[in-house]
């Protein structure tokens, strides 16, 4: 049965076609509170734009959710601590609509600078006032940007072709930075002062709340024309209309505010500001972008692949083209690390050694984490999750990168402490057949193996002597249990030996038991390195 993708709301055409081969595409209407929750029963992931409220309640009645995907940028609509707890990875669309943000900034600089609509109001009521509606040239005009991001900046790049003075307040960016953009950082003070057009492009957090308040118009020239397609709450709404209103700001762009949906707000009293309905992302382009991006967010995830744009997982930004070969490896390498120890490590390591280093490989710690505790609870252990499952446990999760190797020009190796003084490692490394990645294990505690990290896979350890292997095969096949690979190491002869074997089918603990008494086996455990 294929996993189930319930679509909550109305999704691109672009965007269903990428799921459609994979999964199990349902629809229900998010804003029929029964319908969705009993849709949610049997999904596997959801995608909501706005109107779908995705609370713990919804989480709840998802037992097999392991994705909410949210088709836009924000998402106050979804209680991400909710699904954070449950193991459920929250994914969205971050770059959707920076585009169409960016350019409606300029249409309302434009609109307001031209009084455009005010001035088609009044022929629309059969007034023809060209005088009154007299506007000013953008040209040769100081335009300052609060805030440096991707859409203040591309609304940089976009009003600078107009032939402005480009000036920026942004405390994270560096001075080189914004010369290159050609943008002159100043403070806001002095932004708010030589401004002839401000342009405010900030996240709404609690330090840029009320940013521009009853203080900072104070400061302003009273020709200047405040834009805000941002966030609502960054301009104080009121003490802006009361700038306005006594002459001391010349007009306003406001596309968003302080309390959503907004249909009274002092602002409309004025012709001079021009005011949409919160339109930054109402694009058919960046409708269609935040659809398609989260549907292969969501097909990435259930595939069990790491999603760059997943905003409750402790390791962000896009994962190198060549480490993701490397995920799947260090999972399974954690699988293997807890077999081997029989038990929770006090504190684990994971060493990446090789070229590989060059990028950024914060994540195979994630991926190895989420490894360790995949046989250990009971709950669904997700990269959403690893993190706080070890927290709990007391479990230290370190990386160390290493540029030279052995043998291997790539070896990535989960080392831990155990609690009763031990030291236990597992290491692997990838190899290249054909367009087949093959992933195999180089290391179990200090054994030299050469076997497929695949399937599932015994180790035992005894003393070297004659009849072990047949033994131990003898007792599998009578057990119905075919074994399709299997290596032996020693580090000398009648010295302690690993016996690792890949078997087809999981052996009942007792079966394993038995296998180890056997031969006499000081410690026997079974890995389960099986695709999710």
């Amino acid at each position: 049965m294929n996993p189930v993708v319930l679509i909550a709301e109305e999704l691109a055409p672009a965007a269903i076609e990428v799921l459609a081969h994979d999964f199990d595409v349902r629809h229900v209407d998010g804003t029929d509170r029964p319908a969705l929750l009993s849709a949610l029963s049997e999904a596997d992931a959801v995608i909501v734009r706005s109107a779908t409220q995705i609370d713990a309640e919804a989480v709840a009645a998802a037992p097999r959710l392991k994705v909410v995907a949210r088709a836009g940028v924000g998402l106050d609509n979804v209680e991400v601590p909710a699904a954070t707890a449950r193991g459920v990875m929250v994914v969205n669309a971050p770059t959707s609509n920076i585009v169409s943000a960016a350019e409606q900034a300029v249409a309302l600089l434009l609109a307001v600078a031209r009084n455009t609509a005010s001035a088609s109001g009044a022929l629309k009521a059969g007034e023809w006032k060209r005088s009154k509606y007299t506007g000013v040239e953008v040209q040769g005009k100081t335009v300052g940007v609060v805030g440096l991001g991707r859409i203040g900046v591309l609304f940089a790049q976009r009003i600078a072709a107009f032939g402005t003075r480009l000036i920026a307040y942004d405390p994270y960016i560096q001075p080189a930075r914004a010369a290159q953009l050609g943008v002159r950082l100043v403070g806001l003070e002095e932004l708010l002062r030589e401004s002839d057009f401000i342009s405010i492009h900030l996240p709404k957090t609690p330090e840029t709340v009320g940013l521009i308040g009853e203080k900072e118009l104070a400061l302003v020239k009273p020709t200047v024309r405040i834009v805000n397609a941002a966030r609502g709450g960054l301009v104080d709404e009121q003490a802006l209309a009361d700038a306005i209103a006594e002459g001391r700001v010349a007009g306003a762009g406001v596309d968003v505010y302080s309390k959503e949906p907004c249909t009274s707000s002092p602002l409309f009293a004025f012709d001079n500001v021009v005011a949409t309905p919160h339109l930054g992302a109402s694009t058919h382009e960046a409708q269609d972008k935040a659809g398609l991006a989260v549907a292969k967010s969501v097909k990435l995830a259930l595939q069990g692949e790491f999603v760059p744009d997943a905003v409750n997982v402790q390791a962000g930004g896009v994962v190198a083209e060549d480490v993701r070969p490397l995920l799947p490896l260090a999972e399974k390498l954690g699988r293997a690390f807890t077999a081997v120890a029989g038990g929770v490590a006090a504190s684990v390591t994971v060493e990446v050694r090789g070229e590989i280093v060059s990028h950024d490989v914060s994540v195979l710690k994630l991926a190895a984490t989420k490894g360790l505790f995949s046989s250990v609870v009971e709950e669904q252990v997700t990269y959403v999750n690893a993190p706080h499952l070890a927290a709990e446990r007391g479990v230290e999760v370190s990386l160390a990168s290493l540029a030279e190797t052995a043998e291997q020009p790539t070896l990535v190796t989960v080392r831990g402490a155990l609690p009763d003084g031990r030291t236990v490692s597992v290491s692997g490394t990838v190899t290249h057949s054909g367009a087949r990645d093959v992933l195999k294990l180089t290391e179990v505690d200090g054994f030299d193996v050469e076997i497929g990290a695949e399937g599932i896979l015994l180790f035992l350890r005894y003393a070297d002597r004659p009849g072990v292997v047949g033994t131990v095969g003898t007792l599998l096949g009578e057990s119905g249990i075919n074994i399709a690979a299997m290596q032996v190491a020693r580090r000398e002869a009648g010295g302690e030996t690993l016996m690792t074997l890949t078997v087809d089918q999981a052996l009942g603990a007792d079966l394993l038991t038995s296998a180890a008494e056997s031969i006499g086996a000081t410690a026997a455990s079974a890995a389960d390195l099986r695709d999710e």
